[in-house]
């Protein structure tokens, strides 16, 4: 089984990039104890003019426990409330998934 990442993309707009971070740091993600997570990352990208790019990055040690966590408990209390956040957004959150085909490491 090959490892999985799941990203989403998030436009977070200008001037609300603190309150954006604030809301993931304070946050309990109930990851910690779910079979498979393996880790992750908030990411901040470039800024545009009406926004600031954001990717959260989960890395998952197979699409089976990525889509197993989806459809858990710990899923669904990580993200109760989100939707009290969306005035941070321009627009929903895009999601994208990857099979790891290929892996350096130092």
């Amino acid at each position: 089984m090959n490892p999985f990442i799941a990203m989403n993309r998030f436009h977070v707009r200008r001037g609300s990039e603190a309150d954006f971070e604030a809301v993931w740091q304070s946050r309990d993600s109930h990851l910690r104890d779910v079979p498979g997570f393996v880790s992750f990352q908030l990411l901040r990208g470039p800024e545009h003019n009406d926004f600031t790019l954001y990717a959260s990055h989960t890395r998952w040690a197979s699409r089976a426990d990525f889509e197993a966590w989806t459809r858990s408990e710990a899923f669904r209390q990580a993200h109760r409330g989100a939707g009290g956040n969306r005035d941070l957004y321009l627009d929903a959150p895009h999601f994208e998934g990857f099979e790891v085909t290929q892996e350096l490491t130092a």
